[in-house]
């Protein structure tokens, strides 16, 4: 019989991989198909359109609808300009810690999965156990939708999905949607004592940041909806994280570049914030070229992860409370592969071992006693569906 490894020896497997985003993740998953397959388990890929990285999803169990998902990432944020301790590509133990890169986010939670639907390969489970395993969440969760849809033409619908990513092993119902933007806009040359005969990219740009700031500034003053309320902060946020443009600073500005995101609170639509920063920049490019015609903005959408909505009864979130023994309300401000999943048909919960705070951090960790925790909790929801 092959060996069944330990949650900790699978996790240093995992991190042995180099799998940040920018890179190649078949290595890992040439090795977590060929652990799979040593215990008479059949994996599937759903490669992206380079060929150079998969999604991969397994099923245990009963060959039937109504199973459980245990759905994580494989990739991992950079290292660069952090400063590490230690190899951050091999797992330390220290002090009760695990230390490496993606430990907490979340290939802690990618060991417990593949560990677990190994063990209920041998427990004679009566309810399915599927394992999803997807790439480049960490650029904007850009893998899972193909990723979903394969496992629903290739698996049978599971209903309840747990999505691992760092809660303390807390049941986390809801989670804010986000959208980002790369914004480039276009002006025009000219010395900057004869600005008005410019188009200035960066001032132009300016109109569109405090655009965003309005808006930060109204929903903060605004009364959240009550599905908004529990939400820290409880509004739909605009953020701009970087920004570059210009060559000098007498001269207008021919180019201006940054990143604008939205986080949205549960109950309100992506499309309706889409369409009016679309009005904004429709406004600011009439501007523009109200002076120089081929002056303009262009737009590339980066990322588009729906929120993950509390739900009424929900399989998923029921299910983790049994395991947990968790009855409190929790949701968080950062977006996961949990509201993709909703919007697919699913019921959606996310839980799974660590710390956020300590995701993509330099010496990032995962308590031990969390990955501990994590596997108390597979081993009761084997026993659940072995019923």
């Amino acid at each position: 019989m092959a060996e069944r490894l330990s949650p900790l020896a699978v996790l240093e497997k995992l991190v042995g991989f180099p799998t940040v985003s920018s890179v190649s993740n078949l290595d890992l998953v040439d090795w977590v198909e060929s652990y799979l397959k040593s215990h008479g388990i059949i994996a599937h890929r759903h490669y992206d359109e380079t060929g150079e990285k998969a999604a991969l999803f397994a099923h245990v169990g009963p060959d039937e609808t109504g199973g459980v998902i245990l759905s994580g990432h494989t990739d991992v944020v950079p290292i660069e300009g952090q400063p590490w301790d230690s190899d951050p590509f091999t797992v330390i133990e220290k002090d009760g810690r695990l230390y490496g890169r993606g430990t907490c986010d979340m290939k802690g939670f990618d060991a417990l999965a593949i560990w677990a639907l190994v063990e209920a390969r041998y427990a004679g489970i009566k309810r399915p156990l599927q394992l999803g395993l997807s790439y480049d969440e960490e650029i904007g969760c850009v893998g899972a939708p193909g990723m979903i849809q394969a496992m629903q033409k290739a698996l049978p619908k599971a209903s309840a999905v747990i999505v691992g990513e760092p809660s303390m092993m807390k049941a986390v119902s809801g989670h804010k949607g986000t959208m980002g933007y790369r914004v480039h806009l276009r002006g025009f040359e000219v010395h900057s004592s004869m600005l008005h005969e410019g188009v200035s990219a960066v001032m132009s740009g300016a109109k569109l940041i405090e655009w965003a700031n309005q808006k930060n500034t109204e929903g903060q003053a605004a009364t959240p909806s009550e599905l908004a309320s529990v939400f820290n902060p409880a509004f739909t946020t605009v953020h701009v994280g970087m920004i570059e443009g210009g060559v000098a600073h007498n001269i207008t500005a021919k180019d201006c570049r940054f990143e604008l995101d939205f986080r949205t609170v549960p109950g309100e639509a992506l499309s309706e914030w889409q369409a009016a920063f679309l009005a904004k920049v429709a406004e600011v490019e009439v501007e523009m070229q109200a002076v120089v015609p081929q002056t303009g903005i262009d737009l590339e959408e980066a990322f588009n992860v729906p929120a993950l909505a509390p739900e009424v009864d929900g399989e998923a979130e029921a299910l983790v409370r049994r395991l947990t023994g968790d009855n409190a309300a929790h949701v968080v401000s950062y977006a996961t592969e949990g509201g993709q999943f909703q919007e697919a048909g699913y019921s959606a919960v996310v839980c799974g071992p660590g710390d956020i705070a300590q995701a993509h951090q330099p010496n990032e960790f995962l308590e031990v006693s969390q990955l501990e925790a994590g596997q108390e909790f597979m081993h009761k929801l084997i026993k659940e569906l072995a019923g």
